[in-house]
């Protein structure tokens, strides 16, 4: 069977390409492994998402923003990073930023359930589920990819969104580097009697780090990053003596905790592809990088990327070009990478620095972090970042 376009991988950078595409005349096949009841109304899964105001312009240029639950839409008004067990924090505000906030703060889960609704009733797509790709077979003028259920499906342009270990990058021969931190994320909400004010915290202390993700003033999103043992301790706590550690290691400034969701564990592995696109095929989303949750790029680097795609496949079908010719797909991967290149590269660096033990090292932390609240320069770069410029 013949699509105009296929996409492996029905998570958020998926399902967004495949909106965009709506309306430009193109028979668009989503696969996925997940049963349709999972993409339909997925469960929540810990992962809060940080949003800037660029993914928000996407987002609601899609007309998803909207559909949000408005309740479920938490502003970010302040941040903050703090080092070690000093109280001096490195502070961005949305004064400074002259915007009505840094970010937003949404749940992973319910940005794929609205995507998904966006496009379940879409004439143009086909949705394809329970079932995985085995094998690609790229030709001059198509792209060919076979089903473990026996379906096979030719496409002149194969759009890869399937997660940091993609199977489909792999079957296309594009290599990938994986940095595996040798952590994991413990992720969870909790309820607290002290307010959060809107201020997103990152605290790298010894040992481990802690980002507190303002929902409403008495809740937030917790994020613990520890080393792979650590995490499995953590999760097997009690209740009670998880929340009485989370506390301890805030210092107490949320007051009284409580734990509110379940815990859930992510094993941290940054990947970067080394190209975003082959032939006749494109990488988007975790499938091009998948970014260390530090400096919460993942979801807003999928979005952009899946827009540049968008606009040149739009273009490219209008004028009656070919969507998975070389130099389409070349623009795509050269845009999207210088991108991503500075963010991911950084953003490992920061890892680095933040996580090593050593005494110099811990020295030239607080001296970068006393420097960057005086700088004035380096202050407008984080901004930016911060807010999606």
């Amino acid at each position: 069977m013949r699509s105009d376009l296929i996409i492996v991988g029905a998570g958020p950078a998926g399902l967004a390409l495949a909106h965009s595409l709506i309306g430009v005349g193109l028979q668009i096949l989503i696969i996925d492994k997940y049963p349709a009841k999972e993409l339909s109304d997925p469960s929540y899964d810990g992962r809060d998402i940080a949003l800037t105001h660029g993914s928000k312009r996407i987002l609601t240029n899609l007309g998803i923003w909207n559909r949000l639950p408005q309740n479920e839409i938490f502003p970010i008004h302040n941040a903050r990073v703090l080092d070690g067990n000093s109280r001096y924090a490195l502070k961005f505000t949305r004064q400074e930023a002259k915007t009505d906030a840094l970010g937003f703060i949404v749940s992973n889960h319910q940005i794929r359930r609205v995507l998904y609704e966006a496009i379940a009733d879409s004439k143009e797509i086909n949705l394809k589920t329970d079932c995985t790709v085995t094998s690609v077979y790229p030709h001059s003028n198509s792209i060919s990819i076979s089903l473990n259920n026996g379906e096979t499906f030719t496409t002149p342009l194969l759009v890869a969104a399937d997660s940091r270990f993609s199977t489909v990058r792999q079957a296309v021969g594009i290599p990938a580097r994986n940095r595996d931190f040798g952590r994991a994320a413990i992720v969870c909400r909790m309820e607290h009697r002290g307010k959060n004010n809107a201020v997103a915290s990152e605290c790298f202390q010894y040992g481990q780090t802690i980002a507190v993700l303002p929902l409403t003033n008495h809740l937030s999103s917790i994020v613990i990053t520890v080393t792979t043992d650590q995490a499995q301790d953590l999760s097997a706590m009690t209740e009670p003596i998880f929340t009485e550690w989370v506390t301890r290691k805030l210092n107490g400034q949320l007051e009284t905790m409580r734990l509110v969701t379940d815990r859930f564990v992510y094993p941290l592995v940054a990947v970067l592809a080394d190209r975003f696109a082959g032939t006749r095929t494109a990488l988007i989303g975790d499938a091009a990088v998948g970014m260390h949750p530090v400096t919460a790029h993942g979801y807003n680097l999928g979005l952009s990327g899946q827009e540049r795609l968008a606009q040149l496949v739009t273009d490219a079908h209008e004028g009656g070009q070919d969507i998975g010719a070389p130099n389409l797909l070349q623009q795509y991967a050269v845009h999207h990478r210088r991108v991503v290149l500075p963010l991911y590269l950084g953003t490992n660096s920061l890892v680095g620095l933040y996580t090593a033990e050593y005494r110099p090292t811990k020295i030239l932390r607080k001296v970068l972090l006393h420097a960057a609240n005086h700088c004035r320069p380096m202050r407008q770069v984080v901004i930016d970042r911060l807010v999606g410029r």
